[in-house]
């Protein structure tokens, strides 16, 4: 068997649904270094949230010229800074940013956007130009270079994002510790076993790998499953895909559990058509999740060494559409929280409408300056090594 037939076949390599042989599981350590320093919650706003409806430049005359009937008003919006809003939808962020826990930058990007989801994405998971094609994800570096399990990064989901793959080292997806966990057992894999242990069947290299990889997937399924069971919240989430990842990832953070970067996404937010309404629903969602998941790492004294970072592949137009909605932009806005920010509330200049590009607002920060700015001011690690180039950071954190 090749290796690329393996883990084209293998859907059991999938998390959730990995399966390892009990004399596997049997030998397999666990990993109890208790946690040290500081972690990243990262949160994506998948579709393309659309940033001038999230912070909103209620004053300015050509947000509404160009939005007629998206656009909102004054007594719609919680008053920030400089003329901002943020949508009344978003209480729970709001009252976070009057106590100095948000930072927002504006006009967020990178050369040459790209328009296509699938495109963009990548872009920021890669942490790429525009014009390069990289089959590592930034986390994934990260977890290379710097990390001793490849539970150090986990996602709340089914699949795993590029931004998580690494070379040598991938995190793990997890929908549901219990299932991930309980998964391991099933009878399905007696007969892969045997033949992991076969020569006939497998060449040295891809035994080798096939031991490593369900070793890997085996030791971090029973320790997240073992540090799922210690502590449940009793503060009060969203009964959605998004409050529920936040509540596990809250309870998981509370065990004492080693990671050290969390990845969770709310999608929905390609609004072509009626987009008020189900982005309200979104953004609401949103800041209700977040809200509750700050106030239960206050509660468990973690919110100290805890950043969230927000973002979406891209913004929307600025003008509406005819069907009430925005097509992809470009240049958006992204969302720091946490306790001890250096820059707290807006920290940069806001969108300028009167001189877009195409119709899209024009990009002044680069994203990969905020994964600097992470990298090496909050995880205390090179970013030049993981982003492959020298780039400014903002020093937010």
């Amino acid at each position: 068997m090749k290796r690329r037939d393996f883990i084209k076949n293998a859907s059991f390599l999938t998390a959730g649904t990995m399966f390892t042989p009990l004399f596997l599981q049997q030998t397999l350590g666990k990993n109890t270094d208790p946690f040290e320093g500081k972690r990243v919650v990262i949160i994506q706003f998948s579709g393309g949230n659309d940033g001038l409806n999230t912070i909103v430049p209620y004053l300015d005359d050509l947000y509404h010229k160009a939005r007629p009937t998206l656009s909102f008003k004054e007594s719609e919006v919680f008053k920030l800074d400089n003329d901002l809003g943020i949508n009344g939808n978003m209480k729970g962020i709001a009252e976070l940013y009057d106590k100095g826990y948000v930072s927002v930058i504006n006009n967020v990007g990178y050369p040459n956007p790209n328009r296509s989801h699938f495109r963009s994405m990548d872009i920021w998971h890669t942490a790429s130009d525009s014009n390069e094609y990289i089959q590592t994800g930034w986390l994934g570096r990260y977890l290379d270079s710097y990390c001793k399990s490849v539970d150090a990064v986990i996602e709340y989901d089914n699949t795993l994002s590029l931004a998580l793959k690494g070379a040598n080292m991938k995190g793990v997806a997890v929908d549901q510790p219990y299932t991930f966990y309980n998964s391991l057992k099933v009878d399905q894999f007696d007969k892969l076993a045997k033949g992991a242990a076969s020569k006939e069947t497998l060449d040295e290299n891809n035994k080798g790998y096939l031991y490593k990889t369900l070793a890997e997937a085996s030791q971090s399924a029973e320790y997240i499953y073992e540090k799922s069971r210690i502590y449940k919240s009793d503060v009060h989430f969203p009964n959605s895909y998004l409050g529920k990842s936040l509540k596990s990832i809250s309870e998981l953070i509370k065990s004492g559990i080693h990671t050290k970067v969390f990845y969770a996404t709310i999608g929905g937010f390609d609004t072509h058509v009626n987009q008020k309404n189900s982005q309200n629903r979104l953004l609401r969602d949103y800041s209700d999740s977040v809200a509750a998941f700050v106030k239960e790492l206050e509660k468990s004294g973690n919110f100290d060494d805890t950043i969230i970072m927000t973002f979406s592949e891209f913004g929307r137009r600025v003008a509406q559409n005819a069907s009430q909605g925005t097509d992809h932009g470009a240049a958006n806005n992204v969302f720091l929280i946490g306790k001890n920010l250096k820059s707290k509330g807006i920290v940069n200049e806001n969108p300028d409408l009167s001189n877009l590009h195409q119709g899209d607002l024009i990009y002044s920060v680069d994203f990969r300056s905020i994964y600097a700015d992470l990298l090496d001011n909050w995880l205390n690690v090179s970013s030049s090594e993981i982003l492959s180039k020298k780039i400014n950071t903002l020093r937010l954190v």
